[in-house]
């Protein structure tokens, strides 16, 4: 790849904490000049300057950050030594207090001594483009900077480690050590001979394709711990769809009112359930709207009917008669949501001494009071539930990345092609092309075949810094 389309070989520098006011904030500094750059700066508290390449390695110093005569801040300098070091560059560290003028005085100086701003992700391109992580690995790190539950962190920890990397590699070094023993039969093509057997060949394109088909099963259930399993809070207006939200995230995050169609618009939060992300929507009350504003709400409501993976129908249990709700559930079932979809009924509105339950026969209803906060922990031992009827396995591969499962499905619809090649016993020649499709569409997951688009596409994506 072009070192020139990414400024590869010139020195970088970003905020690597979140910008605003701290304790401390840390800068970083990663290329061939940082050291020189940070001798221009950086002194002893006594004044004296002090030459950071004579220190050792993975060390720490203590001193002041002048430009000119100015003392802009005591700091501490942590230093590391190409090619140990993050970015498999010389890269320093800079620990400063985390004044927001004090960031801004230090990141202009080291730009006015000769680095550069760094553009989003690309530290981790650079450990990319120098071999510290494969592509997959490098996607990980953003995953894990944004890992909002311990399902999510453990799956983007075992990719960062490199597991998922592990079993694509091992499938592609299989795949082309047979790509090349064909590959050497058309080099003898007239002399009919078969150095790939082709019934071992058979057995290694199923193992591949079995593989890959299990992983992107797994995209379904990695997606969603990803991203906060979508939960629609649904039901007539005034149910009490607002009150359970804010029982559920323990805040008053929506208005709750007596006045039916209070809620206009989505609104959403995540909350944390036994290490899985749960993301919470409270929609708009589902009914004729009395105005435009309201039918927009009503609108999205369905939206987000469509999108969520559970849901809430929540209705007053003293209003709402078995036959209505009979209707309601076929109602939904039939028109509204999916078969993939999970629907759970509450019963709202119930207090220790009502017995207005009774009513309801061989209706499954988890019954609440949602103002009182009574039997609450039945909805997330539900929730609970739902997670383990769908038998993730968190110590499994699990894929979380919508290109992963792409790269994966076109390389499994390729291989088939190989399948039906040899039970056709078309050429070597043909057989070898699909291969190294295969191989192709593998190699893009683990960044083995890349193009500048691509690379710009996923690091764009990542905050500055990182």
């Amino acid at each position: 790849m072009s070192n020139s389309l990414y400024n590869y070989d010139d020195t970088i520098v970003a905020l690597a904490t979140p910008a605003g006011i701290g304790a401390i904030a840390v800068i970083r500094l990663s290329g061939a000049d940082s050291f020189v750059i940070l001798n221009k700066i950086f002194y002893s508290k006594q004044g004296n300057a002090i030459d950071i390449t004579s220190k050792k390695a993975n060390t720490i110093h203590f001193g002041v950050i002048k430009d000119k005569d100015i003392i802009l801040d005591e700091v501490l300098i942590s230093i590391f030594v190409a090619p140990h070091s993050y970015t498999g560059e010389n890269t320093v560290e800079i620990s400063c207090h985390g004044s927001i003028f004090i960031q801004q005085q230090i990141l202009n100086l080291l730009v006015s001594n000769g680095a550069r701003l760094a553009n989003p992700g690309e530290f981790t391109l650079r450990a990319f483009l120098n071999n510290k992580l494969d592509l997959s690995q490098a996607e990980a790190v953003a995953d894990l900077i944004a890992s909002g539950s311990f399902a999510a962190h453990n799956i983007a920890i075992k990719q960062l480690k490199g597991g998922f990397s592990f079993e694509i590699k091992d499938l592609r070094d299989k795949l082309m050590g047979f790509a090349a023993l064909i590959e050497l039969e058309l080099d003898f093509s007239e002399e009919d001979v078969e150095f790939a057997n082709r019934t071992d060949l058979k057995d290694l394109v199923n193992e591949i394709i079995n593989k890959a088909t299990r992983l992107i099963k797994s995209f379904e259930a990695g997606n969603v711990i990803k991203n906060g399993i979508p939960v629609a809070i649904i039901g007539k207006p005034n149910a009490g769809k607002s009150t359970l939200l804010n029982v559920l995230l323990n805040e008053e995050k929506a208005i709750v009112s007596d006045i039916a169609g209070t809620t206009r618009d989505v609104i959403e939060d995540v909350i944390n359930i036994h290490g899985i992300s749960f993301r919470f929507i409270d929609t708009a009350g589902i009914r004729e709207a009395k105005d435009k504003i309201e039918a927009i709400g009503i609108e999205r409501t369905h939206q987000k009917i469509s999108e969520a993976a559970i849901l809430f129908y929540i209705f007053d249990a003293n209003e709402m008669e078995e036959k209505e709700l009979a209707g309601i559930i076929n109602e939904l079932q039939n028109k509204t949501i999916s078969g993939q979809q999970k629907l759970i009924l509450i019963g709202n509105k119930i207090d220790a001494n009502n017995v207005v339950k009774d009513k309801f026969h061989n209706i499954p209803i988890i019954y609440i009071s949602a103002k009182e906060k009574n039997n609450i922990e039945a909805l997330t031992n539900a929730l609970t539930d739902y997670i383990n009827s769908k038998n993730i396995d968190l110590n499994t591969t699990i894929i979380t990345n919508a290109r992963h499962a792409e790269a994966l499905h076109n390389t499994v619809m390729v291989l088939k092609k190989v399948l039906a090649g040899l039970d056709s016993n078309i050429s070597g020649e043909l057989v070898a092309s699909d291969i190294r499709d295969a191989l192709y569409f593998l190699g893009l997951i683990s960044g083995e075949v890349t193009t500048n688009d691509l690379l710009q596409t996923i690091f764009s994506r990542f905050c500055i810094g990182k």
